[in-house]
């Protein structure tokens, strides 16, 4: 985890970003009305969760106003639960932040009581969690709320502030909020983890299309979007990305410079051109395996009788730049319809990849075009099974296991731990 004290600055790790806001019990619940529009303008999506507490401070119509989503309060709503419950929410938000948090909620999230829908989202999610503390400065200095932050901290939620000044109550020294504009820099800082600074990262993306004649091709179903949240991710993580795109109608990542293509041909001259001074390839495009040998010059009109097409193989772009001189550190995929483990295995060794990252395609709700994937992560030595986790969500923990696996060099990267294959 990076200090935040070296993270001012940019906001751009906002972007496209889905927060939840926690407001709890504290007078500084006002200013979570300009925190959520702060965040908003930053390009951040924000739905907002309130204890019984914060409820009393400010309307939750408030929130509702200024989000467009209504608001998230009770545990035990039926109708909430049908719809995004504390389990949706955990898995929808990219990051939680609780501002302002009171030493009533930081204690008992410490001791992982969940008595409410806030706390029970912050128990529940995979994705980070901040407190934003605000309570008086006699409750602050009380040992037993440092014993409690630091519980926080050592499982790796992020505590920002609090600040010094004067209190509400009239008393000053430190327990105030931090201001809005000094959490949303912080909240920024979370998504820039710094994992791949300086380095250069060639990713490929999307289907290409093989053309049959002027009007028709080859082409699969994919939708690029986990090679674009991969890019997206390690644009975060400090890196200059180059997306080599095969036709998709997703907009690109910031911070990415983008070169499309169409055909494999084009793409494997594209990732040719970059992969020579980069330090890290993910080949995550779904190449056409076949290309007409002959495209017919002008439209094939309907006959009648069967048509005939003689294929070829085209170029194997991942295994190419695997096989070069000075190559980068290379990441294949692999999609499957079966024998999932064993194929990729077989891929990672035939090709010479370093590491390959496999889903089943046949699987509902993780194919082609979904916005959920689960995969297996494969080296030589480890296989991770990270869990089911939307696209973008997903790509971040991708990004920090390859950065683990490039500085580890050969060998075991990653102990097994619950949740993942040895």
């Amino acid at each position: 985890m990076l200090p935040i004290w070296r993270m001012e600055g940019s906001l751009a790790g906002l972007t496209n970003k889905r927060l939840l806001l926690g407001v709890t019990g504290g007078i500084a619940a006002y200013k979570s009305a300009q925190l959520l529009r702060l965040l908003q303008q930053a390009g951040a999506e924000v739905r907002v969760a309130m204890t019984a507490a914060g409820a009393e401070f400010v309307a939750p119509l408030t929130f509702q106003a200024l989000s467009g989503h209504p608001v998230h309060l009770d545990l035990l709503d039926p109708a909430a639960e049908a719809a995004m419950g504390h389990i949706e929410l955990a898995r929808w938000a990219d990051a939680v932040v609780v501002a302002p948090a009171t030493a009533d909620f930081i204690a008992r999230l410490a001791h992982g009581e969940a008595p409410d829908l806030l706390g029970a989202t912050c128990l529940a999610t995979r994705s980070p969690v901040a407190v934003a503390p605000a309570m008086n400065q006699g409750m602050w200095s009380k040992p037993v709320t440092a014993e409690n932050l630091a519980r926080l901290r050592e499982r790796g939620l992020w505590v920002f502030g609090p600040a010094a000044g004067y209190q509400a109550c009239g008393d000053v020294g430190e327990g105030r909020m931090e201001e809005p504009e000094a959490l949303v820099r912080k909240l920024a800082a979370i998504f820039a983890t710094g994992a791949l600074a300086g380095r250069k990262v060639v990713i490929t993306a999307g289907p290409t299309q093989e053309a049959i004649d002027p009007v028709r091709y080859l082409s699969n179903h994919s939708s690029g979007k986990m090679g674009y949240a991969l890019a997206a991710a390690a644009a975060e993580a400090g890196a200059r990305v180059v997306l080599i795109s095969g036709p998709v109608s997703l907009p690109c990542p910031d911070r990415v410079q983008r070169l499309p293509v169409i055909s494999a041909a084009e793409m494997l001259a594209a990732c040719m051109a970059e992969a020579g001074g980069a330090d890290l390839f993910i080949a995550a495009a779904a190449v056409a395996d076949y290309r007409p040998r002959t495209p017919a010059a002008h439209k094939i009109k309907r006959s009648g009788a069967p048509l005939t097409l003689e294929l070829e193989p085209n170029p194997d772009i991942v295994a190419t730049v695997a096989a070069l001189p000075e190559r980068p550190f290379v990441v294949g995929f692999a999609a499957e319809t079966r024998d999932l483990l064993d194929n990729a295995r077989n891929k990672l060794t035939r090709k010479g990849l370093d590491l390959v990252i496999a889903n089943d395609v046949s699987t509902a709700g993780i194919g082609f075009g979904s916005d959920d994937n689960q995969v297996l992560v494969i080296s030589q030595h480890t296989t991770l099974r990270p869990p089911r986790l939307p696209k973008d969500q997903l790509a971040r923990l991708l990004i920090a296991e390859i950065a683990i696996a490039m500085a580890a060099g050969p060998g075991p990267h990653h102990p097994p731990e619950e949740g993942y294959l040895a």
